[in-house]
């Protein structure tokens, strides 16, 4: 990922917000991402692989990758929003660039814009395998910002 200039939190609780928003998806809890670490406009996750998480061939399932990048997406834009606000994902594209497999996958997503309203993030996914690290996927992902109040 290129350098970009940092962020400033616009909640002064933002480490706690990206806990929550991290910590209480029990969907990601269930596939076992892993949170890493976060600064303002940025995520890195861990996905340990399980064979739950391949395809019939052997491959990490391209919506394995695809929730990963999303969910890395989502939490790096929630450090960047405001007291009472949430994301929720409006739109992402995924481009699976070769086949992933190996031991893990990672997963690192950065601000691109951060806006009021919408904030876009791009997230790049990692096949890691010993002491190789693969380049596998890169989403680009729309959150909306909205109340916690209007979810």
């Amino acid at each position: 990922m290129s350098e970009q200039p940092g962020f400033l939190p616009r909640n002064p609780e933002y480490e706690r917000e990206t806990r929550r928003v991290f910590d209480e998806a029990p969907f990601i809890r269930s596939l076992g991402v892993q949170l890493c670490d976060f600064k303002p406009g940025e995520c890195h996750t861990r996905l340990p692989l399980q064979v739950e998480h391949r395809q019939q061939d052997g491959f990490v399932h391209a919506g394995v990758q695809a929730t990963l990048a999303d969910h890395t997406a989502g939490t790096a834009g929630a450090t960047l929003t405001g007291p009472g606000e949430r994301v929720l994902t409006a739109e992402f594209k995924i481009n699976l660039l070769r086949a992933a497999k190996g031991q893990a996958l990672e997963c690192q997503a950065r601000v691109l814009k951060p806006g009021r309203m919408l904030i876009v993030v791009e997230s790049d996914v990692y096949a890691v395998d010993d002491a190789q690290r693969q380049l596998v996927a890169r989403a680009t992902v729309t959150l909306a910002v909205v109340s916690a109040n209007k979810e």
